[in-house]
């Protein structure tokens, strides 16, 4: 194996790395399969930049773990080949469970976690490579006795966070979300088996978690953005329903697969042909089954196909008394002039609450080491720090009947 692959990454330069089974996996055709699924789903809908990867963005977070471990290492951290390792693979894996587009498969065609999926198929690839991959699981579930290495790629301040908002932000030319991750990074350390900020850092991770905020509400939950993902999720699941009718849907075999097998989360992950399926759909799956759906017989179906590629979407607006009157009168003006039944017009009009917690102490805190040497938690030294729920209930309705 070439120990001196390098990729070129536009955010971090050229990167490379030092152990062979970093290569091996992400040669690995699960690993590839992340080239095609999308890291911010549709919000290429508002920003036309943001057309990345799963795969750019796994590189990206193993880079930063890399210099992450080298960091804490240079401070006298023991940290050995075999936990280095690890921790590694533990992040370029993180998350190869995602399905198209991201989440919304999650949604409408199988009950399952991605987490949960990332973690059969870490299992599958170990097998296939012929790999012990035990401490890579622990550190990635959370069950290995030094927690330092599961909170660097699952934590308050991970680098899967710090990759995914400086490469978010990047491609989508929101300059809100710039992190300073070079300074945090720089500013990390462990004591007593934990991930600590030193006080140095404290502004970066002001910083950190004030951009995560903003990347929420100005990116990830764009109220257009969530309109364009709304009527995916629409189409998947009528698709869904025309399939279990015997409608035939164009779309392939794997889609079919996850089309007409009963979704609960039990049953589904349990099926023998379940990993089989999953590992060859992506992007494209549900790209074609759509482009190909734009005459289907079924007007719900070729509806929204139609507007969603043509991006004439559903109009949105954040709940009110006012905004639902206008929200319930545009549903039963629609549903008389198209005739559509009780079923049939909840594909058009829905309801969706979002909540973000901008800092949730319930998962655990960010602990900052003093100069003095006491570890304090973050949130008791800013007074100002938003760790309550913010929410925002927004109604999605079809305004017009668009030919």
């Amino acid at each position: 194996m070439n120990k001196k692959k390098i990729f070129n990454d536009p955010i971090y330069g050229l990167i490379r790395f030092n152990h062979d089974i970093l290569y091996e996996i992400i040669d690995h055709p699960y690993f590839q399969r992340l080239r095609r699924i999308s890291q911010q789903a549709l919000s290429h809908y508002v920003y036309p930049g943001a057309l990345h990867t799963r795969f750019q963005h796994a590189l990206g977070a193993l880079h930063l773990m890399t210099r992450a471990l080298d960091t804490i290492k240079s401070k006298g951290v023991e940290i050995s080949d075999d936990e280095y390792e690890a921790g590694c693979v533990a992040i370029l894996l993180h998350d190869i469970g995602h399905g198209p587009f991201s989440h919304a498969l999650e949604h409408a065609l199988a009950n399952v976690h991605h987490e949960n999926i990332s973690l059969l198929l870490i299992q599958k690839i170990a097998e296939e490579l012929n790999k012990d991959f035990t401490l890579a699981i622990q550190i990635f579930k959370g069950e290995y006795h030094r927690p330092f290495l599961h909170q660097l790629v699952s934590g308050q301040i991970d680098v899967d966070r710090m990759d995914y908002l400086t490469r978010d932000s990047f491609y989508s030319g929101v300059a809100e979300g710039i992190i300073g991750y070079d300074r945090i990074i720089t500013m990390m350390n462990v004591v007593n088996e934990q991930l600590v900020i030193e006080e140095k850092g404290i502004y970066s991770v002001e910083k950190f978690l004030m951009a995560r905020r903003l990347m929420y509400w100005q990116v990830y939950l764009h109220k257009t953005v969530i309109s364009a993902e709304v009527m995916l999720i629409s189409i998947l699941k009528r698709a869904r329903y025309l399939a279990q009718q015997g409608t035939k849907i164009a779309s392939s075999d794997e889609l079919t697969f996850f089309l007409t097998t009963p979704k609960d989360n039990q049953s589904i992950i349990r099926h023998p042909d379940f990993l089989k399926n999953f590992v060859l759909l992506d992007d494209m799956d549900i790209l074609w089954m759509i482009k190909k759906s734009v005459n289907h017989e079924d007007f719900v179906m070729q509806y929204l196909c139609k507007n969603l590629l043509d991006r004439k979407l559903l109009k949105v607006t954040l709940y009110s008394e006012e905004s639902f009157e206008t929200y319930l009168k545009a549903k039963n003006a629609f549903q008389v002039k198209l005739g559509l039944n009780d079923d049939e017009i909840e594909y058009f009009f829905s309801e969706k609450k979002e909540v973000i917690f901008p800092y949730d102490t319930r998962a655990g805190e960010i602990n900052m080491l003093m100069k003095s040497g006491r570890i304090q938690p973050y949130s008791a030294l800013n007074p100002n720090l938003l760790t309550s729920a913010e929410e925002r209930t927004f109604l999605f309705y079809q305004r017009d009947i668009i030919k």
